[in-house]
C-alpha cells in the first residue's frame, strides 16, 4: 500500500490505482507535494533496493563506496565520511603574537554565534573518520565513535571495506553493537585486506560477553583493545580460554587490552590460566579492574616456574609418545629398538634431523638447508641417536628406552638432559624467530613449538615448567593489591632477573620488561614496591634510552 501511494510522484499516470478516493483539488495538491522532494520520499524503490547494493562495484575510494552504497540501500541521511581530526600543535605564545590571538577568539566567537547552529554542533554528527597514508592518501585506519552500527550499514562496510588495499586498523567506540553484530562484524574481518591485524572494541558491553570470538584460532588480529566494556569474571573466562587451553592456544594476538573493566579475582585467574600455555601474547593491560591479592598472586605464578597439574602431566606424555610415533613411521629404515645396525645410523641421525626441521620449515629446499647447515652435528647424531639436534627429536630415544623397559610411566625424565643440552639452540634462534616473522604458521607450528614439550624441571615427584617469559609489559594499574600480592611479582622478578644474567638467557625470551602496579593498595614507598622498581629499572627499554638521549645534550652544553 505505501508503495501505491508514493506512486504518483513518479509518473503523470500513476493514479490510476487509485486505491484511495477523494477530491480532485486534495489530489491535485498531493501530487505537487511529492513532485517537490522525489529524493527523500521515492528513492528507496522497493523492487530495486536488494539489486541495487549488489550491482555496484566499488572503487576502492570509501567516500565515494559508502555514500553510493547507503543511497542504493535506501538511506537518505547517513554518515559522511571525513578525514579524522588531528590535534592542534601546542600554541607558544610570543610578544609578536599578543595581538592576534584576540582577533582570532572574536572571529571564533562570531562563527559559533546562536544563529549557526549546524556549524555549532557539526561536531556531533555521526562520521566515518578515516586516516590517510601520507603518500598515496589510502585509508589505513577507520573510526567510527558514538553512533548505532547495525548490521545493515555492517553489510555495506562489508563490500567497500575489502578493497581497501592498506587498511590497518577499525576502532568502534560506544556504537551499540549486540552479539548478533558482533558477530556480522566478525565475519568481515577476513574479507578485508591482510593488512587489518588491530581492532578496538571500546565502550560497547554485551550481554553474553562474546569478545573471545575475536580471538578465534583462525583469527588474525593481532592488537585487540576492549576497554570500558562491563567485562566480568565470566567474560575474563571465556578470554582465558581463547588465549590457551591444554588443546588449543591463540598465536596470532600480540598485545590484549582489557582496561576499565570488573575484572576480579577470579577473573584474574583465568587469565592467568590463558598464559600459562600461550606463547604469543607480548603486551597485556588489566588496569583499572577489581583484581585484588589472590588475582595477583596467580598472574604473578605463571609468569616464574610453576607446577604442572596432573592432567596438563597426561597431556604432555600423549604428545610425546604421538611424536614418538609419527616419527618411528616416517623413518621406517630404523628399527623399533633402534641401534642394533651401525650401517643404518647415519640415515636414522639424517632422518632425525629432517623430521626436525620439517615442521618448521615446510617446503622441502627449505628443509635441505637445513641439513646443510647441521650436517656437521648430524654425524655425532648418528653415533648418539638419543641426544639429536631439534627440541622434538629426544623424544624417539626416549621412548625407544621405555619400550625396552615396558614403559615405566617417566617417560619425561630421560628426555630432559637432551633438550637443555641442545634443544633451546636450535629451537630458540631459529623456530621461534622464524614464527614471529611468519605469523601464517599454525598447523605444523603449533606441534612443534608446544608449550608442554618445553624443557621441564623435576622436583620431589613434581614437574615444573620455566614459566611464561614471553609476556613483556603487564599494566595492573590502579587495581586493589596490597603488599600480600606484591610479595607475588617480588618473587617473579627476581627469578627472571636472575634468570637473564645466566647463560641460557641469550636463548630466548627473558621475561617482563615493564610491569606497572602504581595507584593500589599499598604505600609508594612501600620496601617491596621499591624492591620492584630497583629490579625492573634495568630492564625497562624507556629507562634505558633516556640517558642515552640525555648524554648527547649534557656533550653539545
Amino acid at each position: 500500500m505505501s508503495g501505491e501511494a508514493s506512486a504518483p510522484g513518479v509518473s503523470p499516470r500513476a493514479p490510476r490505482p487509485g486505491t484511495q478516493k477523494s477530491s480532485g483539488a486534495v489530489t491535485k495538491k498531493g501530487d505537487r507535494a511529492t513532485k517537490e522532494k522525489p529524493v527523500t520520499v521515492l528513492q528507496p524503490v522497493g523492487e530495486e533496493e536488494p539489486k541495487n547494493p549488489e550491482e555496484y562495484q566499488c572503487t576502492g575510494v570509501l567516500e565515494t563506496d559508502f555514500a553510493e552504497l547507503c543511497t542504493r540501500s535506501g538511506y537518505t541521511d547517513f554518515p559522511k565520511v571525513v578525514p579524522r581530526p588531528r590535534p592542534h600543535p601546542a600554541f607558544v605564545p610570543s610578544a609578536s603574537m599578543s595581538e592576534k590571538p584576540a582577533l582570532d577568539d572574536q572571529r571564533l566567537s562570531g562563527s559559533c554565534s546562536l544563529n549557526s547552529l549546524e556549524s555549532k554542533y557539526v561536531f556531533f554528527r555521526p562520521t566515518v573518520q578515516v586516516e590517510l597514508e601520507p603518500e598515496d592518501k589510502s585509508v589505513k585506519e577507520v573510526f567510527i565513535r558514538g553512533w548505532k552500527v547495525e548490521e545493515r550499514i555492517l553489510g555495506i562496510f562489508s563490500k567497500c571495506l575489502p578493497p581497501l588495499s592498506q587498511l590497518q586498523a577499525i576502532n568502534l567506540w560506544k556504537v551499540g553493537l549486540t552479539d548478533k553484530t558482533l558477530t556480522a562484524f566478525i565475519a568481515l574481518l577476513p574479507l578485508c585486506a591482510p593488512t587489518l591485524r588491530k581492532v578496538s572494541l571500546e565502550g560497547n558491553p554485551l550481554p553474553e560477553q562474546s569478545y573471545h570470538k575475536l580471538m578465534a584460532l583462525d583469527s588474525t588480529i593481532s592488537h585487540l583493545s576492549l576497554r570500558n566494556n562491563d567485562i566480568d569474571d565470566h567474560g575474563a573466562q571465556l578470554l582465558g580460554q581463547a588465549l590457551s587451553t591444554l588443546h588449543s592456544c591463540n598465536r596470532s594476538l600480540v598485545s590484549l587490552n582489557l582496561g576499565f573493566n570488573h575484572i576480579g579475582d577470579a577473573g584474574a585467574g583465568y587469565i592467568a590460566d590463558g598464559l600459562r600455555l600461550n606463547r604469543a601474547l607480548l603486551w597485556l593491560s588489566l588496569a583499572h579492574n577489581r583484581i585484588q591479592d589472590q588475582g595477583a598472586l596467580k598472574l604473578a605464578e605463571v609468569l616464574r616456574p610453576f607446577e604442572l597439574t596432573h592432567t596438563e602431566v597426561v597431556e604432555r606424555r600423549r604428545l610425546l609418545l604421538e611424536k614418538g610415533s609419527q616419527e618411528r613411521s616416517r623413518s621406517p629404515s630404523s628399527s623399533r629398538h633402534g641401534d642394533s645396525k651401525g650401517e643404518k645410523n647415519p640415515f636414522t641421525g639424517v632422518s632425525n634431523v629432517a623430521l626436525s626441521e620439517k615442521p618448521d620449515k615446510t617446503p622441502a629446499t627449505k628443509t635441505l638447508k637445513g641439513l646443510g647447515k647441521k650436517k656437521d652435528k648430524s654425524g655425532d647424531g648418528a653415533k648418539r641417536e638419543e641426544k639429536p639436534g631439534s627440541g622434538q627429536s629426544p623424544t624417539q630415544g626416549t621412548l625407544k628406552k621405555d619400550d625396552a623397559k615396558a614403559s615405566k610411566g617417566k617417560v619425561t625424565i630421560p628426555e630432559q638432559k637432551p633438550n637443555k643440552g641442545k634443544g633451546p639452540k636450535i629451537g630458540n634462534k631459529e623456530k621461534r624467530s622464524f614464527l614471529l616473522e611468519s605469523e601464517q604458521l599454525v598447523s605444523e607450528p603449533s606441534e612443534v613449538v608446544n608449550p608442554l614439550l618445553e624443557p621441564v624441571e623435576h622436583r620431589e615427584g613434581k614437574v615444573f615448567m620455566p614459566g611464561n617469559r614471553v609476556l613483556l609489559h603487564l599494566n595492573l594499574t590502579r587495581n586493589r593489591i596490597t603488599e600480600v600480592g606484591l610479595e607475588g611479582f617480588l618473587a617473579t622478578v627476581q627469578h627472571q632477573a636472575q634468570f637473564s644474567k645466566s647463560k641460557s638467557a641469550a636463548k630466548g625470551p627473558v621475561g617482563l620488561l615493564c610491569l606497572s602496579l602504581a595507584k593500589n593498595y599499598f604505600s609508594p614507598q612501600c620496601p617491596t614496591y621499591t624492591m620492584i622498581q630497583e629490579l625492573m629499572l634495568p630492564r625497562d627499554p624507556i629507562s634505558k634510552a633516556k640517558p642515552r638521549e640525555e648524554e648527547p645534550a649534557a656533550a653539545s652544553t
